[in-house]
Order: C-alpha cells, then sequence, then structure tokens
C-alpha cells in the first residue's frame, strides 16, 4: 500500500475519540511540567512563590517520580538560600525518600552530590548546623543500605568541609571512620577501596601540613606511596606528591622535593587543576635550592608554562640564580616582592635561596684578596653590613673562608696559606726523607756505612 493510499484510509476513519483519550492520560503530567517551568522562570523575581510551585509540583504527582524529585531539589536551595534553614532540613529529609525507587541511582547519586556540594559552599557559620544535619541525614540514609559507595564519597565530602574550615578535631573523628571503612575485618587495608583510601590520606595529608607534624606527614606520605590498588584522580595524587615535597623541603631534600613536586605539577596539569601554577613555582624554587644547573623549564611538561604571565617572575628568578646574576635576581625580587612573597611556603624559603646566591657572589667576589673591607663588599652586592658579616662568618665556620673578620676596624684578613701551612709541610716532607734515610742505613746491606745523604732538596732546606 503507497503512503497516499494511507492517508486515505486513514482520513476515513474516526481516530478523534483516541486522540481525546490519550490527551486526558497525558494531561496531569504535561500540567506538572508546566508548573515546573513557570516555577522556575520566577526564582528571580519571586523565589517565595517559585517555592510554593515548586512544593505544589511535588503534590501534584501522585506517585513519586523526577518531577517531584526536581521540585524538592529546587525548593530547597531557595530556601536555604533565603535562610528557611528549618524548611530546607524538612524537604531535604523527603528528598532523600526518593532514592530508593523513584529515581534512578545515578541520577540520585549525582544530585545529592550536588546538593551537598551546593550547601558547603556557605561561608556563613550560621548554616553550620543546618550543614551538618544534612549530612547527617545523608549518612543515615545510606547506612545499612547497599549503597556503601555513596556514604563513603559522602564522608569524605564531609571530611573535606572540616578541612576547609580547620575543624581539625572534627575531621580527626571522621577520618577515624573512613579508615575503618576502608578496612577488611582483620584491620588490612581492603583493596577495593584503594582510591577511596588514598582521598582519606590526601585529606589527612593537608591537615598535617597546614598543622606542621612533618613526622606524621612522612608516615602519611609513605603509607600513600604503598597503595596499589588505586585508580586515584589526578588531583588525589597532585595533592599528595604536593603536600611530599612540602614535607621534604623542611628536611632540606631539595632533590626529593624537586622530583614531588615536578610529579605534583604532571597530575595537577592532567586534572586541569589551577594548583598547577603554584606547584609549578615550588618546583622553582626546590631547583635552586638544589643548585642544578638544568632549568626546570627545559622539560617537555613545563616548557608551554616558561612564558605564561603567572610565573613569568619565577622564570626570571630562576635564569638570574643560575647565572649567578646577584644584581638583576634581587631587581627581580624587589620587583615582584608582592607577588612571590604573597605565599607563605616561598616566602619561608626564599631567604635560602638568596643566602646562597649572596654566598656564591661573596666568594667570587674576594677571590683575589687577602685584605678588604666589610663595607666594600657591601656596596658591591648591595646588601648590608651585618648581611656581609653573617654571610662571612658562616663561610669561616664552614672553612670555606680561611679568614679572620676584625668588628672593630670592618675589615677581613685572609690568612695566607705560605705561612704555617707551609712549615707544616714542610716538616711533614722532612720527617718523611728522614724515615727513609733510616730504613736505607739499617736495613740496606749495600749502604755505606754511616754515611748520610739526603736527596730530597725540600728537606736539605729545611736544614
Amino acid at each position: 500500500m503507497s503512503d497516499d493510499d494511507f492517508m486515505l484510509e486513514s482520513d476515513n476513519e474516526d481516530y478523534e475519540f483516541d486522540y481525546e483519550d490519550n490527551s486526558e492520560e497525558e494531561s496531569p503530567d504535561v500540567d506538572i511540567e508546566n508548573r515546573y517551568y513557570n516555577a522556575k522562570q520566577m526564582k528571580a523575581t519571586d523565589p517565595q512563590a517559585a517555592i510554593n510551585e515548586f512544593l505544589e509540583v511535588v503534590k501534584a504527582e501522585k506517585e513519586k517520580g523526577d518531577w517531584g524529585f526536581k521540585g524538592l531539589k529546587q525548593a530547597i536551595k531557595l530556601e536555604f538560600k533565603m535562610k528557611q534553614l528549618d524548611k530546607a532540613i524538612e524537604h531535604y529529609e523527603e528528598l532523600l525518600t526518593y532514592i530508593k525507587s523513584a529515581v534512578t541511582r545515578n541520577y540520585s547519586e549525582k544530585s545529592i552530590n550536588n546538593m551537598l556540594d551546593y550547601i558547603s559552599s556557605s561561608n556563613d557559620t550560621e548554616d553550620m548546623p543546618c550543614m551538618e544535619k544534612f549530612y547527617d541525614l545523608t549518612l543515615n540514609a545510606f547506612t545499612g543500605t547497599n549503597n556503601e559507595r555513596l556514604w563513603l564519597k559522602t564522608n569524605i565530602k564531609l571530611a573535606k568541609l572540616w578541612l576547609d574550615r580547620k575543624e581539625y578535631a572534627r575531621l580527626t573523628r571522621n577520618v577515624r571512620t573512613l579508615y575503618k571503612a576502608c578496612q577488611k575485618s582483620d584491620g588490612s587495608d581492603d583493596p577495593s577501596k584503594g582510591t577511596y583510601l588514598l582521598e582519606v590520606y590526601a585529606i589527612e595529608i593537608q591537615m598535617y601540613s597546614e598543622l606542621s607534624n612533618n613526622q606524621k606527614l612522612k608516615d602519611l606520605f609513605k603509607a600513600a606511596q604503598r597503595v596499589r590498588s588505586a585508580v586515584p584522580h589526578p588531583k588525589i595524587m597532585g595533592i599528595i606528591r604536593e603536600c611530599g615535597g612540602k614535607m621534604h623541603m623542611s628536611q632540606e631534600n631539595w632533590e626529593e622535593a624537586n622530583s614531588d613536586f615536578f610529579e605534583s605539577f604532571r597530575n595537577y596539569d592532567e586534572a586541569g587543576s589551577l594548583q598547577r601554577i603554584q606547584v609549578l613555582k615550588y618546583l622553582v624554587l626546590a631547583a635552586m635550592l638544589m643548585k642544578t644547573k638544568i632549568n626546570p623549564f627545559e622539560s617537555q611538561e613545563t616548557k608551554p608554562y616558561r612564558s605564561d604571565p603567572r610565573i613569568i617572575a619565577m622564570t626570571d628568578l630562576v635564569e638570574a640564580y643560575q647565572h649567578n646574576d646577584i644584581h638583576r635576581y634581587e631587581a627581580i625580587l624587589e620587583k615582584n616582592k608582592d607577588e612571590i612573597l604573597s605565599d607563605p611556603f616561598i616566602r619561608m624559603h626564599i631567604d635560602e635561596v638568596t643566602r646562597n646566591i649572596r654566598t656564591e657572589a661573596l666568594l667570587k667576589l674576594i677571590k683575589p684578596f687577602t685584605r678588604f673591607t666589610l663595607e666594600f663588599i657591601a656596596k658591591q652586592l648591595r646588601i648590608s653590613i651585618p648581611e656581609v658579616t653573617e654571610i662571612l662568618g658562616f663561610l669561616i665556620l664552614d672553612k670555606k673562608v680561611n679568614g679572620k673578620i676584625n668588628q672593630a676596624k670592618g675589615t677581613v684578613q685572609i690568612e695566607s696559606t705560605t705561612d704555617a701551612e707551609m712549615k707544616v709541610k714542610a716538616i711533614q716532607e722532612w720527617t718523611r726523607a728522614l724515615e727513609k734515610v733510616t730504613r736505607s742505613m739499617f736495613n740496606d746491606p749495600g749502604s755505606e756505612g754511616g754515611k748520610l745523604t739526603i736527596e730530597d732538596p725540600s728537606v736539605s732546606a729545611a736544614w
């Protein structure tokens, strides 16, 4: 049969009754959908009316379904924003009843995570009790169910909230619960939960990093490295390796710090995290402290950031440092002081970098002299006399400079190696020659009896 014949035949049949009947069956859903979108349009102009309309959407559904779930989500966010916190809690509790059967598991998980993110974004301390209630309700809803994954995710999200708010006592309790959940009945780590375990380690590492507890950081960093059965998000590994780098820096293990910061940068870069820029600065800092001649921007991963405006100050700084150009180094540091020193970690270690380049410049400057003034060095290096004195004192104690500082006259005398050291050397050579002669006299049968011959010219000179 042709299409035309089909259409003609269709025209001869009366489908009006069937059409009206289908319309009546669909009209409730269409009405609910319209009410939902009308309510969304009112959110900006009349939020209270929007809340009421969203709740009407919930009531209009005979059975719990997608539209009621969506309506509750919108109402809760508006109520939280308008500080109707008790109502927000009440309706969130109702929302959690939908996740068992009314909506799909994936959709419910995504919605709950987004809701908790929205609630947690508030910086108002008055909202804290409401936030805690939201998390309690969520955790209770999944306790004892087969959805342990969402329970773990929610608890980890709560731990991050305590970390952001520096609620370390609560965070510690939370972390203990999470560690227990990631273990088997015998107390060993559960390989199937390795990814969650690494997230917990990352959170605790950040806490102890903020508390400057280096011993705890060391233990946690080693524990995190032992986790093998995990496929963590690159950002998690970025966090762990960043804190590992900071830990090594505190112990002056510059090479290990450099390695960890590079891995941290690589992971942050893969994750698209903005923290990659800050960690790249730490990488530059570590490279300068380990006194490497390899520019950290020569690698394939870091090269694209060489001319990045956010990193250019550190790029210039490391180039000046590696060329021992102290005046350029000091100028760059002074010009970009606010930007470079705004980070507490960089501020903590930049003095060591500056001391290193000043030390190298001072050693190069005094090499031709046996006597000079502190004022002369201070002018050449463009630093104060007390700073010159401090560096020289360190070099003398470290036996890199053989000299004496006369504080009263402001002079430094470099002791010559031709005086005492030459005398000691001559005596040592004379002693060796005498031992040789003695062995020749008493042990060599062919020697001329009693005849002492000194062949070493240095000994002759000493005689």
